[in-house]
């Protein structure tokens, strides 16, 4: 038996879990947030000096959490850019999360290509405010000596391999991570150099995309450190989803991602085509109404949480009496309307009830993630099993509607750190292939997710006609708004 860490560092904290190589059964646990004081007026700080990182890795690790530990997988939050100089030390401090300072260095991006379609075709995704090849334009136009100091770039999983191994001359990413920066292609499994000069203003180095399988290195004291990998991908990986999988997230906005085994090109830009940490593809479709949905509808109706929510909706029948609800409060990505606004319709006197319009939220959320899910199996992804994530897939009004609607058996697993059990499997496979126990294309056996299982079964005709209601809405509001 040998023993792996998984790390995960977050946005905000930094956990650890270590993990039997064999059975994956989590032997130990380490946490600790990031020392990052939260900007005036609240919210998550776009700009984080990356020590922080490390000292909460540090804390997590206290207490002898890795002792025995013979290899560690990194994951790390998607979207972070951490800019260094000729001699490694950083330029400024890591560009991180979902920053809206770089949402005009996105469309102008987007323009100096020649079209969303351009992008498309040269990486699988349209630049998006959080990407780091649109945090490398805003860069350059905001902070020229800054970007002109640039000579290296690496993402928060990379920064933290490189430094768990001592800051070696060799820099390594991995395909799952590097697919989210916007020069990199999981089509051809290259670098696009040149975006990064059309973003930056010049080239930079960037590290080099190792194996899923494959060790980045060995510390100083004999550990072994693989790859590495975003948080998304290392989260995939910890659920243990194949092909036929796909999982639906459910925040404040919504995501849908699949196993698939080729890249997805989308001229539209619906679909964001990224690597997993497995050598399979995870193209990727977001909604922007998710959870936000559920909570504007509590706020509307006055009651004070979302368990109460649902507890009303589960009052009303499937079809909400014929009330559809288009949830695109915030604008919409899929289908792409970023000036609409959401749509309540079928008000007649007798659905005019409280119950209602709460089942025509969790109605037309699940609908609106339906619609992602449909932009996939459009080009012929295969979703057979839908895992359902987030704290509101625990809710009795998302589990009754959520088979039906999707048409598929729904995997809600039980809370746990899949980023970081993610990051221990990794580990424990370069571990195998090293020690010669493990064949590099096929990852360890790990015990899969502990979850509840919720069938279609008889509500399917049902949940059909439910979506084919919202879908009549849909087209009669926005024709062809879903087109290809």
């Amino acid at each position: 038996m040998g023993i792996v860490a998984g790390l995960d560092s977050s946005p905000d904290f930094t956990r650890i879990v270590v993990c039997d190589s064999d059975t994956g059964a989590v032997l130990r646990q380490g946490f600790a947030p990031h020392p990052v004081e939260s900007p005036e007026g609240g919210g998550r700080p776009y700009d984080v000096d990356p020590q922080a990182w490390l000292l909460s890795l540090g804390e997590a690790a206290g207490g002898g959490l890795l002792e025995g530990v013979q290899a560690i997988g990194v994951s790390a939050q998607a979207n972070a850019v951490v800019p260094l100089d000729t001699q490694g030390n950083t330029v400024r401090p890591a560009m991180v999360g979902g920053d809206k300072r770089s949402q005009v260095a996105a469309a102008d991006l987007i323009d100096a290509l020649g079209g969303r379609e351009a992008w498309a075709q040269a990486v699988g995704c349209v630049p998006q405010a959080a990407q780091p090849v649109t945090k490398l334009r805003w860069l350059a136009r905001t902070e020229p000596e800054a970007a002109a100091r640039t000579a290296v770039l690496l993402q928060a999983h990379d920064w933290l391999v490189w430094q768990l191994l001592g800051r070696p001359v060799r820099r390594t990413t991995d395909r799952g991570g590097a697919s989210g920066t916007g020069y990199w292609s999981a089509a051809t499994g290259g670098y696009r150099p040149e975006l990064v000069e059309l973003a930056l203003g010049h080239q930079a180095m960037l590290p080099e995309v190792i194996g899923p399988a494959e060790a980045a290195g060995t510390t100083p004291e004999g550990l072994l450190i693989s790859a590495g990998t975003g948080e998304t991908m290392a989260a995939a990986f910890g659920l243990g989803i194949g092909l036929g999988d796909a999982v639906v997230s459910l925040g404040a906005s919504g995501s849908v991602m699949a196993v698939h085994p080729e890249a997805l090109v989308d001229q539209s830009g619906m679909i964001t085509s990224l690597a997993d940490a497995t050598g399979m593809h995870l193209p990727v479709v977001t909604t922007l109404n998710a959870v936000r949905t559920l909570r504007g509808a509590a706020e509307l109706l006055g009651v004070p949480d979302l368990e109460s929510l649902s507890e009303l909706a589960m009052k009303s029948t499937p079809g909400a009496h014929g009330l559809v609800l288009l949830p695109y409060l915030e604008g919409e990505r899929t289908p792409n309307l970023p000036h609409t606004a959401g749509t309540l319709a079928g008000l007649r006197r007798e659905s005019m009830k409280p119950e209602h319009l709460a089942r025509a939220a969790f109605e037309g959320m699940l609908c609106g993630l339906a619609d992602a899910l449909d932009v996939l199996r459009g080009r012929g992804v295969d979703v057979r099993r839908v895992f359902l994530l987030g704290a509101a897939a625990e809710l009795p009004a998302v589990q009754a509607a959520a088979p039906a609607l999707f048409g598929a058996q729904v995997v809600v697993p039980q809370p746990a750190d899949y980023a970081a059990t993610g990051a221990a499997r990794q580990a424990a496979w370069a571990l195998g292939v090293s020690q010669g126990t493990l064949d590099p294309r096929t990852p360890p056996a790990w015990q899969g997710a502990v979850a509840q299982v919720l069938e279609p079964g008889e509500e399917l005709a049902v949940g059909q006609a439910v979506r084919q209601q919202f879908v009549s809405v849909r087209e009669q509001t926005h024709p062809g708004a879903l087109r290809p």
